[in-house]
């Protein structure tokens, strides 16, 4: 379970991160995961590189198959990472989408 606090205080990571724009440098597809990650795998994780050799990783989301390619351009953006707490929170993070 993620606390409201930890989330709030990722705030500053995530905002250093969205909207960035950087391509692919590696990939992998997710077939075994947490519990909390069951019912999205397989998905695709994404190793990429921004303009300031800055890298983050994070999940490729509204791909098609030919976007899982080395190179490719991405921008980072805000989505659900996954369901709510107990207490209603819903934990939203980095994840990449093609250009």
């Amino acid at each position: 379970m993620i606390s409201p606090v930890k989330i709030w205080r990722r705030q500053k990571e995530i905002k250093k991160i969205l909207g960035k724009k950087g391509k692919i440098i590696s990939w992998t597809i997710i077939y075994v995961t947490g519990k909390d990650f069951k019912k999205t795998a397989p998905y695709p994780v994404v190793l990429v590189e921004f303009n300031q050799k800055e890298k983050a990783i994070g999940q490729l989301v509204d791909y098609e198959k030919e976007d899982l390619k080395i190179g490719r351009q991405v921008i980072s953006i805000l989505r659900k990472v996954r369901e709510p707490s107990a207490e209603g929170v819903i934990a939203y993070g980095i994840k990449f989408k093609p250009l």
